[in-house]
Parts: structure tokens; sequence; C-alpha cells
């Protein structure tokens, strides 16, 4: 259960988006399935806020197969966070009982976990985690696991979507209630991370190092925003990816604070090692 625990902690923090016509026009332009993937991602730059509900299927083996399921709000300003509420998380054959809340404050990562609080007999709610020095001692490759979690995230996953050669526009449906068009296509991994910043590229290199080839779907709004992105790569020898993540609202007033001082709890140094 402790290493249960702690990967998926690893795996939440970065985690740690009449009807709409068959094409998307700006103006009297009409816009090909491509430019609105490319003014998808330009318009996902801009967002200063979101919230979106979250379901990622992962796989790196036939005994190591897991779900998660949340919902995520993030801000830009003024200071990067996000709190990631996650109602199910499986692993292997695991469940974390009463799920995890992730907020992540800058380079600072806080879990509340009522297993983890009992597991360490803890008298806070909140547990303060160094998750890369927790992954180095039990083996978690953290850069994979945040990278899998990234791609879900509204510009990584807008980003990617630019790398896809045959986007097609499938039709006119509602998402949430928003009217928005459906596009489909695939996109090569290795061109798709060229289209992230530097230091996003790492973490994605090392969850998409699992399949060559990505398909995706995305349902894009009259302003140009995605309202749904599914993602599925596999399945390989290597591993498995599904993705779905649907955008709830965009750039409506939010504040994401780290837990008051006398909430938080350090993870027990005698637990990294073991």
């Amino acid at each position: 259960m402790r290493r249960l625990l702690l990967a998926a902690g690893a795996a939440a923090v970065i985690g740690v988006v009449g009807c709409a016509p068959a094409a998307t026009s700006l103006g009297n332009v009409r816009l090909s399935a491509s430019e609105v993937l490319q003014q998808a991602s330009q318009k996902a730059q801009e967002v200063t806020s979101y919230t979106a509900d979250l379901v990622v299927d992962l796989s790196a083996g036939a005994d190591r197969t897991g779900i998660i399921q949340g919902k995520l709000r993030s801000q830009q300003k003024p200071t990067l966070a996000t709190d990631l509420t996650l109602d199910q998380i499986t692993f292997a054959g695991q469940n974390v009982p009463g799920g995890l809340r992730v907020i992540l404050v800058g380079d600072t990562v806080y879990l509340k976990s009522d297993a983890l609080k009992t597991l360490l007999g803890n008298t806070k709610p909140w547990i303060k985690v160094d998750l890369k020095e927790v992954g180095d001692a039990r083996g978690v490759n953290v850069d994979e696991v945040l990278g899998r979690a990234q791609q879900i995230d509204l510009k990584t996953s807008a980003a990617l979507l630019t790398a896809s050669k045959d986007a097609k526009a499938v039709g006119a449906e509602q998402v949430g209630g928003v009217d928005t068009t459906h596009y489909s296509g695939t996109f090569p991994v290795a061109e798709a991370v060229k289209q992230l910043a530097p230091e996003e590229r790492v973490k994605a290199e090392g969850g998409l190092a699992k399949v060559d080839d990505m398909k995706f779907d995305a349902w894009i709004d009259a302003d140009g925003l995605p309202r749904k992105v599914t993602l599925k790569g596999g399945p390989t020898d290597k591993g498995a990816f599904n993705a779905t993540v649907a955008f709830t609202s965009f750039n409506e007033p939010t504040t994401i604070k780290a837990p008051s001082a006398d909430e938080v709890g350090e993870l027990p140094r005698n637990l990294h090692a073991e």
C-alpha cells in the first residue's frame, strides 16, 4: 500500500479540457483542421486558469496497469499552481481508499490522503513530499510518471496535436452543453515533443517514449479552445496510455494556495529509504 500511495502521489502532481459547423471560421476565412489545432494551441497559451475532469489509463506491462480519475484546477498567476483531487486511484490491482488530493505550488508538493495519514501515523492532514527523492529511493521513474500525467495538461496536450499531418474534422458535437467541432487524427511522438517548450520537453518525452504514434480526438469550441481531448497510444510491448480530459471552464477567478503551515507534516525520513 505504501508503494501504491507514493506512486499515486507521483502520478498526480502534474496531473501534476444549434451545433457548430463542421469546419471553423475566423472572420470570413475558413480554417483547415491543422490551422484550427494551431490556433487552439496558441489560445491555450493565453489561458490564465482552467478546470477539468480527467481519466488516465496506463500500463507498463501485464501486472502494472492502473487508472486515475479526478478533477483538476490550474492557475498561472500570481503563482503557477495546481489543485488535483483524485477520487479513484488503482494500480497493480490495489486501490487507494478515499482517494488523494494534491496541491502543487511552485516547486512544492502537498499530499492529503486519509489512508496515507493513517499509514504514517501523522497527526496533520497534509504531508509535504519531495517526490523525486521518494521515487529514487523506491525505484519509481518519476520523470516517466510525471511525463505521462503532464500530457493531459491544457498547454501540453494542445501543443502535441499540432504535430498531426492527418487531422480532419469529424463533425459537430456538443461537449458539456458547448457547441464544438470534433477533430481526429494521429501524431508521431518524436515530432510532437518538438512542439513543446524545452523545460516541458524532458518530462513529456519520458511519458511518451512507450509509443511511436499517438491517436487523438479533440473537440474545439467557437473560441478556438479545446473542450475535450483524448490521447491513445499503444498497446505495445512497452505499455499503453489512454487519457481523456474534459475542460469545464477557462479564465474564471480561482485561488490555489498551499495549506497553512500548522496543517502540514513532513514525510518521515526513514520511509524514504525503505
